[in-house]
């Protein structure tokens, strides 16, 4: 068991050292970074119990085109699958007497 689990540690580090090399050196040639058009929506709980969405507008991401994620961006291929973003604000619950 301690093998098997060293075995997939080592196999998981090779993995992100060649993803991060094949990105750094543009093996094979492509752009190292792209941008997604991400939609973001506010969702304001009132404090009725309901929930609002207004629409905050679009904002370009930054990704990289590689495998798993690189320099603090998330892959492109998960950043096209993912467009929407969502923002969560909470407005206070009316039976709380501690809001101030």
């Amino acid at each position: 068991m301690k093998r098997v689990l060293i075995i997939v540690v080592i196999a998981a580090a090779v993995l992100y050292a060649a993803d991060f090399l094949s990105l750094r050196f543009g093996i094979p040639a492509r752009n190292a970074v792209g941008s997604v058009t991400v939609h973001t929506f506010y969702s304001v709980k009132l404090k009725n119990g309901k929930t609002e969405f207004d629409y905050a507008g679009d904002h370009d991401v930054g990704c990289t085109n590689s495998l798993l994620p690189q320099y603090g961006m998330k892959p492109c291929w998960y950043a096209v699958r993912h467009t929407e973003e969502q923002i969560k604000i909470d407005s206070g619950s009316p039976n709380n007497p501690h809001l101030f």
